[in-house]
């Protein structure tokens, strides 16, 4: 079962960034994403009270504990790195970064979890590399005149997915011998707390009234998509081994490409269509081996 809760993981996290980013055109991201933890929390809690998963917290252990905060930290830190991101550059070029987080996680895992390194998993792990690096590069198309070119959204990006393997790695010792519902629950408030806080500290809540209903709603949907996603996923990470999960979920990649190019009209270059299959490739090589 736990290939299935990967497979859905995937699919609602490849939504996720099409509404997130159909919902921070004009409201600041870090307010943005805020306001998503809040719905992320909400449907968390609501599917520890379903499942009566409550009733583990006096069970988890100092250690456990600990973990579970570390990767909600990770997790915030991904969060407000890659929605930053989203809102300055396009998805054809964030996410592709985002998702190569898989190469790392791999090798967290191969040290911290002792998961191995096969030969498939190394030639996998090759070609995600290289069809990132090949999705990123500069459009063949000349630019727009007049039109600034916004390099920092690399950086984020690049932080999102170092951020992100971490806390594959984090969440997956965190969860062990933890209802993943109520794992999922503790690592939202975390996150939520450190969302809060850097719209403190930034000084961006008297932004939260001037946000446009079509966008508030856009930042609860894509909030309830995230929702979905991690309960699928941390699900998936508590029977599955983090290597294969994680790459699975990754492949969300084309569900958003695939919105991003109907929504926003984001068209893949000849690089960046052999960058995808090469990811593709990579990822379905990792399931197989």
């Amino acid at each position: 079962m736990w290939l299935f809760y990967a497979a859905a993981s995937s699919f609602f996290a490849g939504i996720t960034s099409v509404l997130a980013k159909c919902g921070i055109r004009k409201t600041d991201s870090n307010v943005a994403t805020a306001i998503r933890t809040v719905v992320v929390l909400i449907f968390s809690w609501l599917m520890v009270l379903i499942t009566g998963a409550g009733a583990g917290i006096s069970q988890i252990s100092g250690k456990t504990l600990l973990f579970l905060v570390l990767s909600g930290l990770a997790t915030g830190a991904s969060w407000l790195c890659y929605f930053h991101a989203l809102q300055i550059g396009d998805i054809n070029k964030v996410v592709p970064i985002d998702k190569s987080s898989t190469v790392l996680t791999i090798l967290l895992a191969l040290i911290f979890l002792h998961e191995g390194l096969s030969f498939g998993k190394a030639v996998s792990t090759v070609l995600i590399g290289t069809g990132t690096m090949l999705m990123i590069t500069k459009k063949e198309e000349k630019q727009e005149k007049g039109k600034k070119n916004r390099k920092d959204y690399l950086i984020y990006a690049v932080l999102s997915a170092v951020f992100a393997s971490f806390t594959a790695i984090l969440g997956k010792i965190g969860i062990e011998g933890v209802d993943s519902n109520l794992g999922t629950a503790i690592r939202t408030t975390v996150v939520l707390l450190m969302a809060w806080m850097m719209v403190l500290v930034t000084g961006k809540m008297h932004q939260i009234r001037d946000i446009e209903k079509k966008e508030l709603g856009f930042i609860a949907m894509s909030g309830l998509a995230t929702g979905a996603s991690w309960l699928c996923y941390y699900r998936a990470l508590q029977d599955g081994p983090a290597s294969v999960v994680v790459p699975i979920d990754k492949l969300s990649i084309l569900i958003t490409i695939g919105f991003s190019r109907i929504v926003f009209h984001e068209k893949l270059t000849r690089k960046s269509a052999v960058g995808l299959f090469c990811i593709v490739a990579g990822t379905i090589l990792l399931v197989i081996f």
